[in-house]
């Protein structure tokens, strides 16, 4: 593993549960301003580089989305816009699951929190190591880099160290059969 896969995977997410509710937390500090960020969370030609699906609709509180996920291996999705207070807070529905992004600035750069609400804690390691990947190319997008692995691969990687750190109860569901035919079946369990 190079030094870059090392660090990023002190980065791995947090799983909360209250009462019935499981969430995944990351926290991750970008060397840019807040309005940077708020660009790559909001705008088409940005969220293509890190965000797993388009975003179509206005972004506006209680707007209906539509998405799409850029491979086309899956079925389009919807959802609804429940916060938009730029360059602070987006939050929405994106399929079952409700995507929360707060940004505060930390001197001259941006801290992310990044909250998913989960409609099951069995997916929990699929979609922490799919978020840490995200969340890995939108600081590569910030920095005007191009990312030195390919997104599956990445997510292979840090996939395993989800399965170790939530346990084996967050990694009974694994990608989807779509996603493993397109790129090569899944290791680490789940």
């Amino acid at each position: 593993m190079s030094d870059t896969t090392d660090i990023q995977m002190q980065d791995l997410g947090e799983l909360q549960r209250r009462g019935n509710t499981v969430l995944l937390r990351f926290t991750r500090r970008f060397a840019h301003p807040p309005e940077k960020v708020w660009r790559a969370l909001v705008e088409p030609e940005h969220l293509a580089a890190w965000f797993p699906t388009t975003i179509d609709g206005e972004r506006a509180v209680g707007a209906r989305l539509s998405f799409r996920h850029r491979e086309d291996m899956f079925e389009p999705f919807d959802g609804e816009m429940l916060a938009f207070q730029p360059p602070s807070l987006l939050e929405f529905e994106w399929g079952p699951d409700v995507l929360r992004f707060e940004l505060e600035a930390d001197g001259d750069g941006t801290l992310l929190l990044f909250t998913d609400t989960l409609e099951e804690l069995g997916k929990a390691a699929r979609d922490g190591a799919g978020w840490h990947e995200c969340l890995d190319r939108l600081a590569y997008e910030l920095a005007s880099q191009t990312p030195p692995w390919d997104p599956a691969d990445r997510w292979r990687v840090v996939h395993a160290g989800y399965v170790d750190r939530l346990g084996p109860e967050a990694a009974t569901v694994g990608p989807p059969e779509e996603w493993e035919s397109a790129h090569g079946e899944a290791s680490g369990g789940g």
